[in-house]
């Protein structure tokens, strides 16, 4: 891919490149944007296809977290971390250690959390060697049941707009992904009494959920054409595309994965299909506001009081796709850039003070 032709697009500060040959250790390190603040995004581990698929994943996922941090009134930029690996192999204490060692040179321009495939653990070993990497054990621990309560936040704005009640019971939610959030998500559906199909390539993961919240499992490439109200879409991104549009029987699309559009005209065509769209970073704010309230002061009454204003920003997004005519994705867009200008006009990058 041409980086720099990418970069120049979307205007993007710096991409760094970690490698270590004693641990394995390879990084990718993306800082979108730091004109609120520090570029704060978890590090995820995943054994990506290729190289330009990583860079690729590391470029959108921050720059998804500097419109998430905006549109959710926080004062930081957009950032975020993809170690090519498997992480039931690669994981070890001197690559997180190394890890850490490129995230402190960085002087405070970036800070790190867990994200996909990565744990608390593992933040403690990156901890040891950076003061810039939050989420940690002690503190707040797993942001991702945080994230999980702002999702099904959300979801119950983009219910009352699609059906005209915010209720879920009895509401089909098919959802993609049991990982942690997607776990809390569906004990969340449950227990307000909603039915739940869902998909995993983790077996164990499926036989949980099932066993638990009496789910209904289907195969991973299945969830897409079920008869569902609400599709969930809570594991990798892309999941709206030209493939899995004409499968969709839902009426709303609500979930904690980013990058849930494959391009921006799948926004489109989902809106002219009436399908209530929650836009991914708005919806999937919860854990990002939890590992900012670490950084100031944290209380967990006052986060989660936070979290759950996910459900009136959403409801505003839809105010401002039907006033003015466009896609939520593209409201959830205006409403970011306009507090990120302002800012700007009162300071650009961010600096160690």
């Amino acid at each position: 891919m041409k980086k720099f032709e990418y970069m120049e697009k979307y205007d993007y500060e710096q991409l760094v490149f970690c490698y270590d040959k004693t641990s394995g250790l390879k990084a990718v390190i993306c800082i979108h944007d730091t004109t609120l603040g520090p570029a704060l995004g978890g590090t995820r581990m995943w054994n990506y296809e290729s190289e330009d698929d990583a860079v690729l994943d590391a470029l959108r996922l921050g720059r998804g977290m500097t419109y998430k941090a905006a549109a959710a009134g926080l004062n930081l930029g957009g950032g975020k971390t993809v170690i090519i690996g498997d992480a039931k192999k690669d994981k070890s204490e001197e690559l997180w250690r190394a890890f850490g060692r490129y995230v402190q040179s960085l002087n405070g321009r970036y800070i790190t959390a867990e994200d996909v495939n990565t744990t608390v653990a593992d933040m403690d070993y990156v901890a040891m060697e950076t003061d810039y990497v939050t989420g940690l054990s002690g503190t707040s621990g797993d942001p991702s049941p945080v994230t999980a309560y702002g999702t099904y936040m959300g979801m119950k704005a983009a219910a009352k707009e699609a059906f005209g009640s915010d209720s879920l019971e009895g509401k089909v939610v098919a959802v993609q992904g049991l990982g942690h959030v997607g776990y809390y998500l569906c004990k969340h559906v449950y227990e307000e009494g909603g039915k739940l199909i869902v998909t995993d390539i983790d077996k164990d993961k499926i036989n949980e959920v099932v066993n638990e919240f009496g789910a209904t499992a289907v195969k991973a490439d299945e969830i897409y054409g079920v008869e569902c109200d609400i599709y969930a879409p809570c594991a990798l991104g892309a999941t709206v595309n030209d493939e899995t549009i004409p499968q969709f029987k839902c009426r709303a699309i609500a979930g904690a994965a980013n990058n849930v559009l494959k391009e921006e005209r799948h926004g489109d065509i989902i809106h002219e299909k009436g399908i209530v769209y929650a836009p991914d970073y708005v919806i999937n704010a919860g854990g990002l506001i939890n590992v900012y309230h670490e950084l100031v002061g944290y209380d967990r009454e006052v986060v989660m009081k936070e979290v759950a204003k996910i459900y009136d920003r959403i409801l505003k997004v839809i105010e401002i796709s039907k006033r003015d005519n466009i896609p939520t994705y593209k409201a959830a867009d205006i409403m970011a850039e306009e507090r990120i200008e302002k800012m700007g006009r009162v300071h650009s990058n961010y600096v160690i003070r």
